[in-house]
């Protein structure tokens, strides 16, 4: 995701830059800049989780302390790291696909899970995450990442319908190809699927902008002919739909 800090506010914003780390930014005229790192380490349980901030003095673990604990106050939590990887289910590496679930999903919830309770004390705070228009559908030769998008989208709308009486926004945002690194490491860019591109930023502005407004979900950067592809999801036999997306996977 591209970035984009709101101005004049104290801010963490996590967004990926590898695999299962996340970095961010606490900005603001008080407390000057902070770099925190999220570490998800391979185990399942959210205790794994672990906030370490670059100057040293500031560090929360999920089963142990609250970001007030540790004198951060956050506004906006962007939920951004993700990556996926094509091939049959049975023929990838077991340990990519699990460091994929524990990533798109665990790490994902127990972020959200550490932030959300200061949100709610305050009545205040905004929350991104990150999907896929991958959620709309199962995704053959992608089952674990499309499977994980979908856990997003559904997570994402329950809680926010959870939060409906008060002053916190749940965002869920669902991209469609977009011009990262996802498409290299993925092994997507050698697919029908990313022969056309979105533009990073402007798929960022619009989950930036939707989660300002408090949209429960935004679709960004899709083709004409692929949002005429996802209106004819709900009509489309689901095996139709299979063959569709399975072809479009396939490595050239």
């Amino acid at each position: 995701m591209a970035d984009i800090t709101p101005q004049n506010r104290n801010t963490t914003r996590i967004s990926p830059t590898a695999k299962k780390n996340y970095t961010g930014t606490r900005q603001g005229n008080d407390h000057g800049s902070i770099s925190f790192g999220a570490i998800a380490s391979d185990g399942s349980t959210t205790s794994d989780i672990l906030l370490q901030a670059s100057d040293g003095r500031h560090a929360i673990r999920l089963d142990k302390d609250g970001p007030k604990k540790a004198g951060i106050e956050v506004d906006y939590l962007i939920n951004n790291a993700g990556f996926g990887g094509v091939g049959k289910f049975h023929e990838r590496e077991w340990k990519q696909d699990l460091q994929m679930i524990n990533l798109n999903i665990v790490a994902l919830t127990a972020l959200t899970r550490l932030f959300l309770p200061d949100f709610v004390k305050r009545n205040r705070g905004s929350i991104l995450n990150v999907s896929s228009t991958a959620s709309f559908m199962p995704g053959p030769l992608q089952a674990v990442y499309f499977a994980t998008k979908a856990y997003v989208t559904f997570f994402s709308n329950a809680i926010a319908e959870e939060l409906h009486d008060t002053n916190i926004t749940v965002t869920n945002l669902m991209p469609g190809a977009t011009e990262t690194e996802f498409g290299k490491i993925s092994g997507m860019d050698k697919t029908s699927m990313f022969e056309k591109t979105a533009g990073a930023r402007g798929v960022a502005e619009d989950g930036y902008n939707g989660m300002i407004k408090g949209k429960l979900d935004v679709v960004s950067g899709l083709t004409f002919g692929q949002k005429m592809m996802m209106a004819m999801i709900p009509f489309t036999p689901k095996k139709m739909i299979l063959k569709q997306i399975r072809q479009m996977q396939e490595v050239k």
